[in-house]
């Protein structure tokens, strides 16, 4: 049974743990980042629990102007909780639950509760392969990113609320 809830400050630990397995390299975020991102702006940090254990999330920030490769935003420089645009940070689901339609159903969780929230974009970026899936929710392919997070190639995407 899956179960949604914004993230605590004792959720930081297990996130980072997740995330730095499921990403490459230099593309997982800090756990400094990551409990930056849940005390700044809780509700647009959604955990996914399966059996009381987290095995995903997506955190973001909102903005007026988005910006995708602004690295400082990815520690919430610049984010106003009031701002229309959500800028998607990580969508990450722990590897040993991959494959289960998970991601799915956080993004499906996700897109709702900005819609409820009132808000009129997402914007995120993504590597290659992950292009068709962001395609399938919605999300417009916009143009290859000028971000090199983590000194990889990535492509901005957006979806209008």
């Amino acid at each position: 049974m899956n179960e949604f809830r914004n993230a605590k400050p004792a959720d930081a630990q297990r996130c980072f743990e997740i995330e730095t397995v499921a990403y490459e390299g230099d593309e997982a975020a800090t756990l400094e980042k990551i409990s930056k991102r849940i005390e700044v702006y809780p509700d647009g940090f959604l955990i996914l629990e399966e059996r009381g254990e987290i095995v995903g999330f997506i955190n973001c920030g909102c903005a007026h102007e988005v910006e995708m490769s602004d690295e400082d935003f990815k520690e919430l420089v610049g984010h106003d909780p009031d701002a229309p645009n959500v800028v998607i940070m990580s969508v990450v689901v722990d590897p040993a639950y991959q494959g289960k339609g998970l991601s799915r159903a956080l993004m499906v969780e996700f897109v709702g509760r900005m819609k409820r929230m009132g808000k009129s974009t997402i914007h995120l970026i993504c590597k290659d392969h992950h292009v068709p899936f962001y395609e399938r929710f919605g999300y417009s392919y916009l143009q290859p990113s000028t971000s090199d997070h983590g000194g990889m190639t990535w492509h901005d995407m957006s979806m209008k609320l």
